[in-house]
């Protein structure tokens, strides 16, 4: 099993790391992902939380979660708020750094986020298995899509600016 940290170490070599935090290196200077964001629509979302052991109950409930997500980026470091029906939670990282969290059905993770052009691009590993879960987020115009790649299945949420 490789560690998280070698997770990072791939998305962000460590002289790009280096750079970034010492303010060197601007990873996204328009701060495109600031913002709220409120999902409109699902893509193959259902499959993919099948596919993460995720239970029927949990995976209707989470259909109608109402996410509602506000980012706010200063440099390399970002505060992610998720709202939902579920719960609410603040989730802060910096580029390059490993970090733990856990998915509102209490699934917890280990890795990082870093920017790949105009990007974000985060590898986690779950710590119950081992297993990698990576999520792309971009945007385009007022939406905001964010990727899911878990174990061959590949799902999408669309979110549009509040």
């Amino acid at each position: 099993t490789r560690r998280s940290s070698d997770l990072c170490t791939e998305l962000y070599p460590t002289q790009a790391v280096q750079k970034l935090t010492a303010g060197h290196l601007s990873p996204l200077s328009n701060m495109a992902f600031d913002g709220t964001w409120k999902v409109e629509k699902s893509d193959n979302y259902d499959k993919f939380m099948e596919q993460m052991g995720i239970n029927i109950m949990k995976r209707k409930l989470a259909a109608h979660d109402n996410l509602k997500v506000t980012i706010t980026q200063n440099g390399d470091t970002f505060t992610v708020n998720e709202s939902s029906t579920f719960r609410t939670i603040d989730i802060v990282f910096t580029l390059g750094k490993e970090f733990e969290y856990s998915l509102a059905d209490g699934t917890e993770l280990r890795g990082c986020w870093a920017m790949e052009g105009d990007k974000l691009v985060g590898k986690f590993n779950r710590k119950d298995n081992g297993k990698e879960l990576r999520t792309l987020r971009e945007v385009h115009g007022d939406e905001l899509v964010q990727t899911y790649y878990y174990d061959g299945v590949e799902a999408k949420r669309t979110f549009k600016k509040a």
